[in-house]
């Protein structure tokens, strides 16, 4: 029987996005061949635009920035570097002008509009969702993929815009209408309309799928972001106190993921007074850490609080088995945040390493009934103090929550969860 072919959209560089790998990976191994599209990084120079994962699971990076943009930019700096270079162009552009003055009027009056009007993001954004849908169209397939509202309408004008309709799944990996940066009406419009046109859709959570029944009239498939059971189960360590050159008993109390704000990042800050003993290490980069690190500085708490980059995702539970415990510590400032799951939760259950978590209903059902952790209220800084504390002084109830998250990691795994994702595909076939 011949595999179906799956064209899948992500609006990132496919870097770190370990759901998308997941999903992938599962329908490679099954009956299926995907492509994954997705945005190639101008600035990551060994960042291939074609890569062959396996034998039928394919990633192809589009241009970020659309060429006239990029000469642009080119000769902007080109010039700054040499000022007899400025006098070279605008000699070629008159010596273009005599040829085709009309071309060049238009060209010359279209992009000053764009750099008035300040357009150039938009620019980008139509250049990639352009080339993502052109991509698509180099080949045939039998079923588009978008994840998230950013890549829909690609999917949408891939799968519907032509004679012989596809199949179109929505995997929907937040809540669109209610996340930060998301704030605009525009975006619950745009997927109001175009989840009519879709044939089936995919969200994280029962809380989320609820919400969208209340939304949308129906209830859609939930395929939890569950972590690969086997990450925990290897022993290479990256140590985070060689790193930092600490005693081998100081405990690592542990945050990857996102420097973002919503996260509760500067409460844990605020926090690190308070603990008992212990080093806060915070793996990952993003927009609110320049922040936080003047936070560490101003409170003079640089000695025991530490930033370390983005780790790559095979090398992100090498930084995890160092802790004695991780903190999910989200802030109830969007709907999206308070519905959520988060994947991170999981990979710390994964290492064993027990949680101080917040206490929104996804999250906290997993922490009380499988006793992995405390959960506090996080946007109360002291309430996180205390929780860490105990577990600081109590190391055999630490230690429980260690051996209970290494039972519950068998029910929270993807080699579960990928059976139920991979049965919605069999389902729209």
């Amino acid at each position: 029987m011949s595999r179906k072919k799956v064209c899948m959209f992500v609006w990132n560089h496919f870097t770190n996005d370990a759901r998308v790998l997941r999903e992938c990976a599962a329908l490679s191994e099954s009956e299926y061949s995907v492509d994954l599209i997705c945005i190639h990084d101008p600035a990551a120079k060994n960042m291939a635009k074609m890569e062959k994962r396996n034998e039928h699971f394919h990633v192809y990076r589009v241009r970020r920035y659309p060429l006239m943009l990029d000469l642009i930019q080119m000769v902007i700096k080109s010039v700054k570097k040499d000022k007899w270079k400025a006098i070279f162009y605008l000699l070629g552009w008159g010596v273009l002008a005599y040829l085709w003055p009309i071309f060049t009027i238009f060209i010359t009056l279209l992009l000053g509009a764009i750099y008035k009007l300040k357009l150039i993001p938009w620019w980008v954004k139509a250049n990639i969702y352009i080339r993502m849908v052109a991509r698509a169209r180099l080949k045939k397939y039998d079923i588009y993929h978008s994840n998230d509202l950013n890549t829909l309408i690609q999917g949408y004008v891939s799968a519907k815009w032509r004679f012989k309709k596809k199949k179109l799944v929505y995997d929907s990996h937040e809540v669109q209408t209610s996340r930060t940066g998301y704030n605009s009406p525009v975006y619950g419009k745009l997927e109001s309309f175009l989840v009519k046109k879709i044939d089936t859709m995919i969200v994280e959570n029962d809380t989320r799928a609820k919400f969208n029944e209340e939304l949308y009239g129906f209830y859609p498939n939930v395929v939890h972001n569950y972590p690969f059971k086997h990450i925990g189960e290897g022993t290479e360590v990256i140590s985070i106190h060689q790193m930092f050159n600490l005693p081998k008993d100081e405990k690592i109390l542990l945050y990857q993921g996102g420097i973002q704000v919503g996260r509760g990042l500067e409460k844990l800050i605020k926090a690190v007074p308070l603990f008992k003993k212990g080093t806060l290490v915070l793996v990952g980069d993003g927009k609110q850490k320049p922040e936080l690190v003047k936070m560490v500085e101003a409170m003079n708490l640089h000695n025991r609080v530490k930033f370390i980059p983005k780790a790559l995702l095979e090398d992100l539970p090498k930084f995890t088995r160092n802790a004695y415990l991780g903190f999910q510590v989200l802030n109830n400032v969007c709907f999206n945040h308070w519905s959520a799951s988060s994947n991170k939760l999981f990979e710390y259950m994964m290492s064993g390493v027990p949680v101080v978590a917040c206490s929104f209903p996804e999250i906290k059902r997993v922490v009380v009934e499988e006793q992995v952790g405390i959960c506090v209220d996080s946007h109360d800084y002291k309430d996180i103090a205390r929780a860490v504390n105990i577990l600081l002084e109590d190391e055999e109830l630490r230690n429980q929550y260690s051996r209970n998250c290494l039972t519950a990691k068998e029910k929270y795994n993807w080699e579960q969860e990928k059976k139920v994702f991979l049965s919605i595909y069999d389902q729209i076939i």
